[in-house]
């Protein structure tokens, strides 16, 4: 935004808002050519112009709070800012091409790509097999239940015994997803190759990486939650699980690979994505509250597809998919319909883009777990009543 934008949207002077940027409240940087015009960050201002609606409307800001509204935690883990995603500083999209799994948990536990906290596995526990056609999530839990319980260090909430407890977790859900007893090499090399196709590590890496945080999603917000009760990060992990298999989160995945599954056989797929939506079902998978244009770990994830299956069938159906969804939602894909995509070219087991999105974003849950173990306060915000009155007489 020019200055002239900025100042009104904020609805003072030019002063005041040079006296904003003083303070760190609203970057600026000049523009290239001869006049050296300085620009305003618009997500700046906005979230400047909010701030100050809320502290004249105490009780709005309460209601939004909690539901996409000003952020209630501080967190070093996560950026997102025009429109792209960094952890710790670094952009997402090129840790996924150029970092492993290791290194990029070890940056988002402990702010350096080499921890040797990473090292030490979990050893094998029974019943990592797979048991019938019970979900993922479901055999993760109970496993982390039991890993948990033989643990001798598992309370130990130091951060380099933090980052240690959570490189075994990996580990094991890793296992957990293929049915193996231990893992068979690097997380992403134990899947593939579990999953019947070890050329694709290198996009499973990327998937999981793209996977690892979002800032404080519910899933990530609800781990904070329980670590801050004093859990271990087992239990964090397992309360993690339970919120990501929400519809409403990276549950949408499933209900995105529901969808591929019922146009695959259709020639006409916008007006099959019409009928969807005129029998009141959503077109999960488009649009991202907290991107403009599109997500950045889609478009990475379908370049990695095209650059390594150029001639995949299921991709060009897919992208015929997004297009159509497009024309009608005015919206881009996310990393819900990626991932599903990425299942399908990959013939990955039903479920696999759920199964994937949980795995990365557990390095997320132990990288907010270990921040809030060190903040040591219980989160416990308070409730606003709106029952009945109390009167005389109420038992």
């Amino acid at each position: 935004m020019s200055a002239a934008e900025a100042a009104a949207a904020l609805g003072v002077t030019r002063s005041s808002l040079y006296a904003y940027v003083s303070r760190g409240y609203v970057r600026s940087e000049a523009q290239a050519g001869p006049s050296r015009e300085r620009r305003y960050s618009r997500e700046d201002v906005e979230a400047l112009k909010r701030r100050k609606e809320e502290r004249r409307d105490p009780e709005k800001a309460a209601r939004r709070a909690l539901h996409w509204g000003v952020p209630v935690l501080e967190s070093a883990i996560t950026l997102i800012a025009n429109g792209r995603l960094y952890y710790r500083g670094y952009e997402a999209t090129e840790l996924a091409r150029s970092h492993s799994i290791a290194q990029v948990a070890s940056l988002v536990w402990t702010g350096s790509f080499d921890s040797p906290a990473l090292e030490p596995r979990l050893r094998p526990v029974a019943g990592a097999r797979r048991a019938g056609r019970i979900p993922f999530v479901s055999r993760a839990q109970s496993m982390l239940a039991i890993a948990s319980a033989r643990d001798p260090v598992a309370f130990d909430l130091r951060p380099q015994a933090v980052a240690q407890s959570g490189w075994r977790i990996l580990n094991l859900l890793a296992s957990v997803a293929v049915g193996s007893p231990e893992p068979t090499g690097t997380i992403d090399l134990t899947l593939a190759r579990g999953w019947g196709n070890a050329s694709s590590a290198a996009v499973i890496r990327a998937a999981l990486i793209l996977s690892a945080d979002h800032e404080l999603n519910v899933s990530s917000f609800t781990a904070r939650c329980v670590a801050s009760a004093g859990s271990n990060p087992y239990e964090v992990v397992i309360a993690g699980l339970a919120a990501v298999e929400g519809t409403r989160h990276g549950g949408a995945s499933i209900r995105v690979e529901a969808l591929l599954r019922t146009l695959r056989g259709t020639r006409e797929i916008r007006a099959a994505l019409v009928e969807h939506l005129r029998r009141g079902q959503s077109i999960d998978g488009f649009g991202h509250p907290l991107y403009r244009d599109a997500d950045p770990r889609a478009i990475a994830l379908m370049r990695m597809l095209h650059e390594r299956h150029p001639r995949s069938s299921e991709l060009s159906f897919a992208e015929a998919v997004a297009r159509a969804a497009g024309s009608l939602l005015d919206q881009r894909p996310t990393i819900d319909f990626a991932l599903a995509v990425l299942s399908r070219v990959l013939r990955l087991p039903e479920g696999s883009a759920l199964t994937l999105f949980a795995i990365g974003r557990t390095i997320g849950w132990i990288g907010h777990a270990v921040e809030q173990y060190a903040q040591q306060g219980v989160i416990r915000p308070r409730a606003r009543y709106v029952g009945s009155t109390p009167s005389a007489g109420r038992g």
